[in-house]
Order: C-alpha cells, then sequence, then structure tokens
C-alpha cells in the first residue's frame, strides 16, 4: 500500500497519474499556503482594523501593478521551453536569472522614486496617501522576493515536480504566517503586518533556488545575451497580459481609493480574498494540464480530449462553490472577520457568481497559450482590463464596493464570451465536455437542501461549507457522475 502510494504522488508514471499527481501536490501547497495566509490576514483585518487593512491591499496592489515588468512573461516561457528542450534549461535559467534580477533592481528604484507622487494623486486624502506610503518600500520587496521563488518554481513546472514547489510554498507561507503574527502581536498595525511578510517571502525565495545551486555555480559561464533576446522575442506578448492580468486584478481596489476611500479599500479587500481563495482552484488544474498539453501541443485531437476533461472538472467545481458562496456569505464574513465588515457581504455574493465564467475561461487561455496563438490572449486581456475600468467608473459612484464586484461579474461574463468564441473561430474542434446535466443538478439541490437545514440549526459555517460539499460530492458519487468515475480509475491503474 505504501509502495502505490508513493508512486501516485512522487513518480511520473502514465499521463492520467502524472496530472493528477501534480493536481494533488499543487492543490495541498496552495491550499495550506492559502489558509495559512488567510488566517494571518483574518486575525490582522481583526486587531489593525478595516483603514489599515485597506492600506495594506492598496499599497499591495499599487506594488504588484508595476513589479509586473519584472517577470514580464519569463516565467511562462521558461515552463514552456523547458519542458520542450531539457537541453537548454541551465541556459534558460542562468540568462533569464540574471535579466530578472537586473529588471527587478531597476524597477523597485524607479518605484521608490515616483511612488510619492502616485500616491498622492491616487488616493482620496493626504492621511490615507501618508499611511500607504509608509508601507510601499516593504510591499516592493515582498512582492520582488515572491517574482524570484515563482521564478524557481517555473522550472518544477517544467519537470512536473510540483512536489517540490508544494513544499517550498508551504515553507513560504509557514514563515510569513509566523512572522506576520509576532509582529501584530508587538504592534498591530499595517506595517508589522508587511513586515511578516517580507520575511517569509525572502525565505521562501531563498529555499526555491537551492535545488538549482549547481546552476548557479555556473551563471555567468551558461549566461547568453542571445538568449536573452530570444527569451523577450517570445515571452513579450505574455508579458503584456500579464500586466494587463494585473491591471484587472488591481484595478477595483485603486479605483475604490480613489473614488470612495482607503476604508473601503478594505471591505472590499475581504470579500475579494475570499474570492482569490477561489480563482486559485482552476489555475491550479490549469498548471498541472498545463505541462502535459505542452508535450502533446501537435496531437490537436489529444489536446481537444485533455481540454474537455479540464472543463470538465471545472464546472463541477464551479457550480457548487459559486451557488454555495452566495447562501453562506454572510455567514462567512461574520465568521472569519466579524460584523465590521458586514458590508462585504454583498461585493462577495456577487463575486461568486463569476466563479464560473472565471473557471472556464482560464482553461481557454490555458489552450491558446499552449498552441502558441497568444494575440487571442492579449486582445482578451485588453477587453476584459477596458471592460473592468469602464464599468467601475459607472457603478463605483452609485454602489460603492457592490458596483465593483458588479463590474467584475459584467466584465468576465463578457470577456468569457468573447474569448468562447474567438476560440471557436480559430479551431476545427469542439471543446465542449459533455456533461450530465440531470445529475449536477440533482447533487446541486441535495446541497441546497443540505445547506438550509444546517442553517436551521445554526452550526458553524465551516462546518456547513464542509458538509454541504460532502453532500454535493456524495451524490455526484452515487449517481456514478463520469468525471467521478475517471478519478476512481486512478486507483485501478487505467489508462487514460
Amino acid at each position: 500500500m505504501l509502495k502505490k502510494i508513493k508512486g501516485l504522488l512522487f513518480q511520473n508514471q502514465s499521463l492520467k497519474q502524472t496530472i493528477f499527481k501534480n493536481t494533488f501536490w499543487l492543490f495541498s501547497g496552495n491550499i495550506i499556503s492559502r489558509l495559512l495566509r488567510a488566517a494571518l490576514l483574518i486575525y490582522a483585518a481583526r486587531v489593525i482594523g478595516a483603514r489599515e487593512f485597506g492600506a495594506f491591499n492598496y499599497a499591495l496592489s499599487i506594488a504588484a501593478f508595476f513589479t509586473i515588468f519584472a517577470d514580464f512573461g519569463i516565467n511562462a516561457v521558461i515552463t514552456r521551453e523547458a519542458a520542450s528542450n531539457k537541453e537548454k534549461q541551465e541556459k534558460y535559467f542562468s540568462s533569464a536569472l540574471i535579466l530578472k534580477i537586473a529588471v527587478s533592481i531597476f524597477l523597485g528604484g524607479v518605484l521608490i522614486i515616483f511612488y510619492p507622487f502616485l500616491i498622492s494623486h491616487f488616493t482620496s486624502s493626504q492621511a490615507d496617501a501618508h499611511l500607504v506610503s509608509t508601507l510601499l518600500p516593504l510591499i516592493i520587496l515582498v512582492v520582488l522576493f515572491d517574482t524570484l521563488r515563482d521564478f524557481g518554481a517555473s522550472l518544477f513546472r517544467a519537470w512536473e515536480k510540483m512536489e517540490w514547489e508544494s513544499f517550498i510554498q508551504i515553507l513560504t507561507n509557514l514563515v510569513i504566517f509566523v512572522a506576520g503574527i509576532m509582529a501584530l502581536k508587538n504592534l498591530p498595525s499595517a506595517k508589522s503586518l508587511t513586515l511578516g511578510y517580507v520575511v517569509g517571502t525572502g525565505v521562501g525565495m531563498i529555499i526555491s533556488l537551492i535545488p538549482f545551486r549547481h546552476y548557479l555555480k555556473n551563471i555567468k559561464q551558461k549566461f547568453s545575451l542571445s538568449l536573452v533576446k530570444e527569451i523577450y522575442q517570445s515571452s513579450w506578448i505574455f508579458g503584456m497580459m500579464g500586466l494587463i492580468g494585473a491591471i484587472m486584478l488591481n484595478t477595483d481596489s485603486l479605483m475604490i481609493g480613489w473614488l470612495a476611500d482607503i476604508e473601503k479599500v478594505g471591505y472590499y479587500g475581504v470579500s475579494q480574498r475570499l474570492a482569490q481563495l477561489i480563482y486559485l482552484l482552476p489555475a491550479l488544474i490549469a498548471s498541472a494540464f498545463f505541462p502535459t498539453l505542452a508535450k502533446n501541443f501537435q496531437n490537436r485531437e489529444r489536446v481537444a480530449f485533455l481540454l474537455k476533461k479540464e472543463l470538465h472538472f471545472l464546472i463541477l467545481l464551479a457550480l457548487p462553490l459559486s451557488v454555495g458562496g452566495a447562501i453562506l456569505s454572510q455567514s462567512l464574513i461574520l465568521l472569519f472577520f466579524g460584523k465590521e465588515y458586514l458590508p462585504s457581504v454583498t461585493p462577495f455574493i456577487l463575486m461568486a457568481l463569476t466563479f464560473l465564467p472565471n473557471f472556464i475561461s482560464i482553461a481557454l487561455s490555458n489552450l491558446i497559450f499552449v498552441l502558441k496563438k497568444e494575440k487571442i490572449l492579449l486582445k482578451y486581456f485588453f477587453l476584459a482590463t477596458i471592460g473592468n475600468i469602464f464599468f467601475n467608473f459607472l457603478f463605483i459612484p452609485w454602489l460603492g464596493i457592490s458596483g465593483a464586484a458588479l463590474s467584475t461579474l459584467i466584465n468576465q461574463t463578457i470577456a468569457f464570451l468573447y474569448l468562447r468564441k474567438k476560440i471557436h473561430q480559430e479551431f476545427s474542434f469542439q471543446i465542449s465536455p459533455h456533461l450530465e446535466w440531470q445529475k449536477i443538478l440533482l447533487s446541486l439541490t441535495a446541497m441546497v437542501l443540505a445547506i438550509f437545514l444546517l442553517k436551521a440549526f445554526d452550526l458553524n459555517a465551516l462546518l456547513i461549507v464542509i458538509l454541504g460539499g460532502l453532500a454535493y460530492f456524495v451524490g455526484l458519487f452515487l449517481s456514478r457522475e463520469s468525471a467521478i468515475n475517471d478519478l476512481r480509475s486512478l486507483f485501478r491503474r487505467e489508462k487514460l
């Protein structure tokens, strides 16, 4: 039994098993890491208050927006090229690492010089501007350390060794949690929270590069200026997508701080971070499928088959999370953050409705990236960015933070429809998975009934989430839904 588990979770034996192993470790690492960060942020939100918590989120949004240039698609290119051409891995590593360090130092310096001007023009008061300005230099270090840690992870993904990535990610966030709690107990403030992040991400960056120490010894000899040019020729379009993605992710917080105030950024940050925990799921599944899709990109039938499997799993996950999240929004906010953050309830309900279009869009974006049709993605992200800014201007002055969430819902739905249309225009094969809707809807109904029954007994919201989810998946299991059967077949060593 122990040997079977070791083979399942630590070795690449078959297509299905490798995808399962990668998904398991990505989920394990990210879920444990996110839970550690969520526990820290929940504690911080309670002890430092909405205004300081809003300042932390606002500073993080500004820094993340600018330091996205430090990566500019390099990690994605390294993963793709290293997965398909192992002979050039060391040269790619050396050239890309030197490039990233140089660009990171340059951008950090530029942001330190110009951030006082930026903050004074994009906050609603001088007091808010001063509070954010005290945090931003530390936040820059957090983002840069995390960027270099993720650079190391890009090679783990190429090797399909997500267990290593998972270990480093958990350790990083454990250090963030411990350092953050200690700092907040000493002095409850946004600056203390930020210092905890600096310590944790710095440790994670160092540890992530240790497995590549033999590469580091020869970094000067393996560095190639011509390869740097090749990397940028491949990465610029991914960098543009990353830049636009950063704009999409951080626009809401920036515009709320500009059009409203920092305290409302704190309320919105609570609902947004809960939603981002859910958004993590499709990103993990896409990352698990990505190396296998990249290896088979010339076999369109194989790619279509794998994508249908991916979409099937994503839809099965998105539906209960969307419905359950909307029903339990108030209970979850009260449980984790307290009455002070009740204004976060309505935005979270609206964000829960974005789960389905978001999950599917991530899988479709993955397909386009694998098939090297990145210009479609660039147009998609550009459309989504313009739409997000437009709808924020339209709804935030009228509905406040609920308007920002409504903007996200409308924008993601439109962007998803655009992406789906473009894919059908570009590719001849059909990508829609075969869904057994009767079985899915019956399982959803069982989940909803279980949630309302458990709420009537005034049970803990987290327990309701667990039992409601259990009711849903038991329903799928008993009805022998095909995706559940695929998972069961792993343990019978069937081939995909």
